[in-house]
């Protein structure tokens, strides 16, 4: 078969595919509508997936071995991540926004490693805004927990949010952010139709808990999966990685300055050690105390004392106690050393040697 035949037998299949869906088309819109409708009736589902939130999830050059494992954990429990190759930390941030339109995802959680200790990230909504930055602290994977909490795979979570997230208007519009994010279609091709795990959010000391918990029971029981962190909340802008800022964290204190502080802190220990020596010095006297005539009361034999300040003679008993005892001579004997000694004969013969044999 040529071709050109091939060309036009498929040219003709996709022309009779593009009649046939406009003739459903045109059918599904002159079907009347019903007159009346009763409002128990339920509202029937769609069964298309109509939310269609991606996520890409990826991590600029520089991130340690934990933040790497933190990243694949947050992968594993959001079905509808898609992930990417690092980029260089000289890229400015707006290229993201092109990175996320060519992998056709309108959101993106972007992992940001700065002296191999202090690990950023980015939570933007793609195109439009607004974007938030976080310090991530208190990190835990799930390798390193080893925790008893278990989930289906792909299976969609609560997302449970803190009383104090309808109190401040910067904490609304990060709860808006993390629904978006973490929260996972329905009906999402890699996802499952079942609900058995619970995501928690909670504000305490300014900053904002992350818990993953499974769900064993009706009654409440939890069981936690991993992995837990915090965000610590520095801006929001109200561009994707870019704008003005919305708000500013006053709270927010950057590492280097706690790290300076905690410096501080030990360094002032040895001030202070310094400073008790000179004040020993400056306050110690110069004279001691002076002496009394009672203090030689202790001085030489107790009972020669005891027998002058009465004025009587010692009696004998206690004289011949006082008197030194007479040093006995020690006497060693000699030795008696045994040991065989062989003849000529190849005989042995046993031969005693005294202490005093040279």
């Amino acid at each position: 078969m040529s071709k050109k035949n091939r060309k036009t037998k498929l040219g003709r299949v996709l022309e009779k595919r593009k009649r046939e869906d406009s003739e459903d088309e045109a059918s599904e819109s002159e079907k009347p509508l019903p007159p009346s409708r009763i409002s128990d009736e339920p509202i029937p589902k769609k069964s298309k997936w109509i939310n269609r939130q991606r996520v890409l999830v990826f991590a600029a050059r520089g991130t340690t071995q934990r933040d790497r494992h933190l990243m694949n954990d947050l992968k594993r429990v959001m079905p509808h991540s898609k992930s990417e190759n690092k980029i260089s930390r000289r890229e400015h941030l707006a290229v993201i926004n092109e990175l996320c339109k060519i992998k056709n995802c309108n959101k993106s959680l972007f992992f940001e490693g700065r002296k191999k200790q202090d690990l950023y990230l980015w939570i933007s909504n793609i195109s439009e805004g607004p974007s938030a930055k976080f310090l991530i602290e208190s990190v835990f994977t799930m390798q390193e927990l080893r925790l008893t909490g278990n989930c289906l795979k792909g299976s969609r979570p609560l997302l449970s949010f803190d009383e104090n997230f309808q109190k401040e208007p910067h904490y609304a519009l990060i709860k808006e952010l993390f629904i978006q994010v973490f929260g996972v279609p329905n009906r999402h091709p890699k996802s499952q139709p079942f609900i058995d795990r619970v995501i928690s959010f909670t504000v305490l000391d300014n900053r904002i808990w992350y818990r993953h918990y499974q769900i064993l029971k009706e009654d409440g029981a939890l069981a936690e999966i991993g992995p837990r962190f915090v965000f610590n909340p520095i801006k929001i802008f109200d561009g994707s990685f870019t704008g003005n800022t919305l708000w500013d964290n006053p709270h927010y204190v950057t590492p280097n300055m706690y790290r300076r502080r905690l410096s501080a802190v030990a360094g002032q220990k040895y001030v202070d050690r310094r400073n008790q020596k000179l004040a020993y010095k400056m306050s110690r006297p110069k004279t001691s105390y002076p002496s009394l005539p009672e203090d030689d009361i202790f001085e030489g034999d107790t009972l020669e004392r005891a027998a002058k300040a009465v004025g009587d003679s010692l009696p004998p008993e206690i004289s011949d106690m006082i008197e030194e005892p007479v040093k006995k001579k020690l006497t060693v004997k000699p030795h008696i050393i045994s040991f065989r000694n062989r003849n000529r004969d190849g005989k042995n013969k046993k031969r005693k040697v005294s202490a005093t044999d040279e």
